[in-house]
């Protein structure tokens, strides 16, 4: 849907390469700004003991589909060389603290200058403005700004810090979804963008309902909320695994209650545990009685919200995914028995593919973006601006 859209991404971390390879799965070239001179945490994050490419996993599941190209944008002719990429592009994304890219003449005013169509994605935590736009933060200082974290406790009220970076992965894709705006607004108009995306505005505004039940409707907020219902649980397994009921309509838990041969239940559709903390008991037990495999087997024969709690190492062989051919798994490599050994990618679009390992393309998108002769290419070798064609490559790191 995208293809002849080109974006030149100078981000970093997680949500900009998400946002960014979001857009190359929908078909858009993404250039990928690098420097071989510095060096970014998020290559080394591994999921394997046995990467042969000196990139992590983590690194390389958000990077995908994209081009890299190596920079030395602490020199005038790599900052020159950025700007003629940036210029020639569709799409600019960055992920550095407001003003960082000013300094190197990357920022949105110095390109609308001479490119006034381009679709320029600040991609921050805080945004541009306000009291904390300077800070540095992390998924976890989003969550709890925004109010999100206060509705993830524990049984003892404190607030849980999730696994995953939700707000990370959110902001991610909030952001392709305001470039793609971006991009139909300008086929109509021609006119391009600023777009200042940022991943607590996101989650503060998901949270704005809550905060209205919470303040000006008690009873409606109580009636409504999931904290503390019978119905809408995490249960433990006789195997040691999870499952989860969400029985929050009344439907669904008529239907588990018949399932389970509990008719005595089906008032309690609304009860809570603290109301009812023998039945809770009795629930506990239940689950206990039977392995996450037989509830999971029930929940997808009885209509009432009960599926498995699919552990992460087990992710890519769970029904749901394999079903949706949607496990983009990495084509890494385990130390076997003194051996590597290559693991087989998943089913993507019906036959089996896995994401290219990141390689260096500076020399070959130089030569084709901007007409460079291997002559100029030797001297920006030399002049420290470019990494030797078969280097392999760092992430740019300016605070």
């Amino acid at each position: 849907m995208l293809t002849g859209v080109t974006v030149v991404d100078f981000s970093r971390h997680l949500p900009g390469p998400i946002c960014t390879m979001r857009l190359a799965d929908l078909g858009a070239e993404v250039i990928e700004v690098d420097t071989f001179l510095d060096y970014d945490h998020g290559r080394s994050v591994d999921t394997t003991n046995g990467d042969p490419t000196g990139q992590g996993g983590f690194f390389l599941r958000s990077h995908r589909k994209h081009k890299s190209i190596s920079l030395n944008l602490r020199t005038d002719e790599g900052k020159a060389l950025a700007f003629a990429l940036a210029r020639q592009a569709d799409v600019v994304v960055e992920s550095f603290r407001p003003g960082v890219l000013r300094h190197l003449g990357l920022d949105y005013d110095s390109l609308w200058a001479v490119h006034p169509a381009v679709i320029y994605c600040s991609v921050t935590g805080y945004g541009q403005s306000g009291e904390l736009f300077q800070l540095g933060q992390h998924d976890l200082n989003v969550q709890a700004v925004s109010g999100f974290l206060s509705t993830i406790r524990d049984a003892a009220g404190i607030p849980v810090i999730t696994e995953a970076p939700i707000t990370d992965y959110a902001l991610g894709l909030y952001a392709s979804e305001q470039i793609c705006a971006a991009l139909v607004q300008r086929l109509r108009t021609g006119r391009g963008a600023y777009l200042d995306v940022a991943s607590a505005d996101l989650f503060s505004s998901w949270m704005g309902l809550h905060a209205i039940f919470s303040t000006y409707s008690d009873k409606m907020w109580k009636r409504s909320s999931r904290q503390g219902r019978l119905a809408y649980q995490v249960f433990e397994t006789s195997d040691g695994h999870y499952v989860a009921l969400a029985a929050l309509e009344e439907k669904f838990w008529l239907n588990f209650c018949r399932a389970v041969g509990r008719a005595d239940w089906e008032q309690y559709h609304l009860g809570t545990i603290s109301q009812l903390p023998e039945m809770n008991e009795e629930m506990k037990a239940l689950f206990l009685s039977r392995t996450q495999a037989e509830w999971s087997e029930l929940g997808s024969e009885v209509d009432c919200c009960l599926t498995a709690v699919e552990e992460l190492e087990r992710w890519g062989d769970s029904p749901y995914v394999t079903s949706r051919e949607i496990a983009y798994t990495l084509p890494f490599v385990e130390q076997t028995e003194g051996a590597l050994e290559r693991k087989k990618p998943a089913l993507v679009d019906g036959e089996r593919k896995a994401p290219p390992w990141l390689a260096d393309h500076t020399h070959d998108l130089l030569k084709r973006k901007l007409n460079l002769t291997d002559t100029k290419l030797r001297r920006l070798v030399k002049l420290g601006v470019i990494p030797p064609a078969t280097s392999k490559t760092g992430r740019l790191s300016v605070e």
